[in-house]
């Protein structure tokens, strides 16, 4: 079992920053690929970005590329989310996940057995 709680979302203008935060625990979080999904109303939950186990290898969705950065540290047990240049389109409830089968495909929420409780974020015109 694996536990996740997030913090860090907000209400935030158009063209500012956040950065949330993902601390797991229940197993060793270097065993562990991390994914930040969100999700609007009306719309399906999506995958945002993910971040192998030791940190090195990064993927983010074409919507958010070159916009926000996940990253890790396993010192901490704790994955990050920054967010810059946020639109309003960004505005949804943001969960991370956790990956503990591995190989295998990273993109879809059916690929992440544990997840987090979300986090609200709201970015205004």
């Amino acid at each position: 079992q694996v536990q996740l709680v997030e913090s860090g979302g907000g209400l935030v203008q158009t063209g500012g920053s956040l950065r949330l935060s993902c601390v797991a625990s229940g197993r060793t979080f270097n065993t562990i690929r991390m994914g930040w999904f969100r999700q609007a109303p009306g719309k399906e939950r999506e995958i945002v970005a993910s971040i192998s186990r030791g940190g090195n290898l990064t993927y983010y969705s074409d919507s958010v590329k070159g916009r926000f950065a996940v990253s890790r540290d396993n010192a901490a047990n704790t994955t990050y989310l920054q967010m810059s240049s946020l639109k309003p389109e960004d505005t949804a409830v943001y969960y991370c996940a956790a990956k503990t089968l591995l190989p295998g495909s990273f993109y879809y929420p059916s690929d992440y057995p544990y997840w987090g409780q979300g986090t609200q974020v709201t970015v205004s015109a």
